[in-house]
């Protein structure tokens, strides 16, 4: 019997591919009297190929950005900081996000999250998408000094949930972050598929759609996932 289902943030719950797109182009906006001279189109795509999908902080991407447009107007820290201050102003949820939490707490599932990043800029997200009143608990990797895939930080979500491994469902678009960190930790898991990762990783038990996952947890039954 399912009890508890947890979430990861990024590219799960957050839409973060689209969010992203619309946060750079209107920082692009912003300040086009500094980045004019290059074309919006290249400026958006450099920046989601540094980017890495979130892999690489920001403070690196946009060294690199400034020093391969040569940009003396802008410094990093600045660009930085208005990352941090504004994106949240761009957070998009996949389709069917709020549904399906709301389906989840019907039925009596206890949520939770685990997220890697900055504990402050993750929360901001995560309010930004309104569904902090649906989590009842929320583990974000800076402030529990433990990041995904260690088996701990799992561990430690079943805790706070006061629920077991298999009585546990999780949710998560890496390959090796979430779907290996939560079976290793004895969780069944299911992978939000990314094309991404698409070329290098596949997996039995995963899902397009966050609506697919009301499909594949029964309370009263095993869920059609494995650990």
């Amino acid at each position: 019997m399912i009890k508890a289902v947890i979430f990861d943030l990024d590219g799960t719950l957050l839409d973060r591919d689209s969010s992203l797109k619309l946060f750079i182009e209107d920082q692009y906006k912003r300040y086009s009297d500094k980045l004019g001279h290059i074309p919006q189109k290249e400026y958006i795509s450099r920046f989601i190929e540094l980017d890495n999908k979130g892999y690489v902080w920001k403070d690196k991407v946009y060294q690199q950005l400034l020093s391969e447009y040569s940009i003396s107007a802008l410094t990093w820290e600045h660009m930085l900081d208005d990352y941090l201050n504004h994106f949240p102003n761009h957070c998009v949820p996949f389709s069917n996000m709020e549904y399906v939490l709301k389906e989840l707490k019907n039925r009596g599932i206890i949520l939770g999250m685990i997220t890697n990043g900055f504990t402050n800029f993750q929360w901001s997200n995560i309010e930004a998408l309104g569904i902090d009143e649906h989590i009842d608990t929320v583990l974000v990797s800076e402030q529990e000094g433990i990041k995904k895939p260690h088996i701990d930080i799992f561990l430690r979500a079943l805790k706070r949930l006061n629920v077991k491994a298999e009585e546990t469902v999780y949710v998560g678009d890496h390959p090796e972050n979430d779907v290996l960190g939560a079976r290793n930790a004895g969780i069944h898991a299911i992978w939000k598929k990314d094309v991404f990762w698409g070329e290098n990783f596949t997996d039995e038990y995963a899902i397009d759609d966050l609506k697919e996952l009301l499909l594949s947890i029964d309370t009263d039954k095993k869920p059609l996932i494995k650990s």
